[in-house]
């Protein structure tokens, strides 16, 4: 089989460099990660904790430390970070828009939507299935309102078997406003105690990561994260636009439903584990456009580890710059993430760039 020739502008060769620097610089964030806290652990012994397994749980306060509290922590982080970054890239490929977001299409909407009934009526009409599901109320019923949402937008936005992307987005944004509006008449229906509860969860956060929350969450997340590669060459297609995907070869329709399924369960599963973290899935997929090219197969992969890395240093900070207290993450990658967007609209306008 004959190779394509290399071409001066191909940027493959340096975005598979990019990637391999962006996994080192991860891995590197993720050992100083777990021994950043009240307890301060040094890089080596870290790597050392990690080498013994998690039998030094058993024979020290440090093991006990990175096993038991902050390692889960960092997984979470890891998962999240990459399942709305890999989402975030498969919505500005389907869009065709480097403005696209997860939350665009209202699943955040609708995982906070069952979020927040879970909460406010777990005592009341909700009792039952809330009873049932224990600790794991919160997350499954918060990924059943992303799912439930995205079905909804789907059979909305889909007719003869035709997915209109232009539907699929206003279709997003009116139920997002509808979601926003009964989470708002529940939140008004709650007590203090649950409006606290509500409020922290809405703002984000990795503090409550146990093992058993990964298991449940973050299998899903990671299903995504491995499976949306296969969809690249078929995104790098949609870039020319529907009609040439299609005389190349691409199943769009196909393609779509796919893309679409993925974006749900990633983003659903991501906000069911630690609530609602915006701007990753904009800034972590236009940022590598920018520096790596629109090639879908180094973009997605790259967005997972970039998205991973960069929520784990948005926790680094959440952790310290309030210490000891702990900032909720959501307010940080807001605070990153807003100015980013700005940026973009401006140098979209052709506006000067400050």
């Amino acid at each position: 089989m004959l190779e394509a020739p290399a071409f001066a502008g191909d940027r493959r060769g340096r975005a598979r460099t990019a990637v391999l620097v962006i996994a080192a610089a991860v891995i590197l964030t993720a050992i100083v990660s777990l021994g950043v806290g009240p307890s301060h652990i040094v890089p080596s012994d870290v790597v050392r904790i990690l080498l013994q397994g998690p039998s030094a749980s058993h024979g020290s306060a440090d093991g006990l430390i990175v096993w038991r509290i902050r390692l889960p922590r960092l997984v979470l982080g890891l998962s999240v970070g990459a399942s709305l970054a890999t989402s975030g890239a498969l919505l500005q490929g389907l869009f065709r828009n480097p403005l696209a977001d997860p939350g665009l299409i209202g699943v955040s909407s609708g995982a906070a939507l069952a979020a927040v009934a879970t909460i406010v009526l777990g005592t009341g009409l909700l009792a039952a299935p809330v009873a049932a599901l224990s600790i794991y109320a919160l997350p499954v019923m918060a990924f059943v309102g992303a799912l439930a949402n995205t079905l909804l937008l789907y059979a909305i936005s889909t007719r003869r078997g035709q997915t209109s992307v232009a539907t699929l987005l206003l279709g997003g944004i009116a139920l997002g406003a509808a979601a926003g509006a009964i989470t708002g008449f529940l939140v008004f229906l709650s007590d203090d105690r649950q409006l606290r509860d509500f409020t922290f969860w809405s703002l984000g956060g990795l503090g409550g990561a146990t093992w058993q929350n990964i298991a449940v969450s973050g299998s899903a997340m990671l299903v995504v994260v491995a499976a949306a590669p296969f969809l690249a060459r078929g995104m790098n297609a949609i870039a020319l636009g529907e009609a040439q995907a299609f005389h190349l070869g691409t199943e769009v329709q196909t393609l779509k439903r796919i893309a679409i399924v993925l974006v749900a369960l990633s983003t659903g599963a991501a906000v069911a584990a630690s609530g609602t973290i915006g701007f990753v899935g904009l800034v972590v997929p236009h940022l590598l456009r920018l520096t790596i090219g629109p090639d879908h197969r180094t973009l997605l992969p790259g967005s997972a580890l970039l998205g991973g890395g960069m929520l784990v240093l948005a926790d680094m900070a959440a952790r310290t710059v309030a210490a000891p207290a702990e900032l909720p993450i959501g307010i940080v990658t807001a605070a990153v993430g807003a100015p980013f967007f700005i940026w973009i609209l401006l140098r979209r306008r052709g506006l000067p760039e400050f």
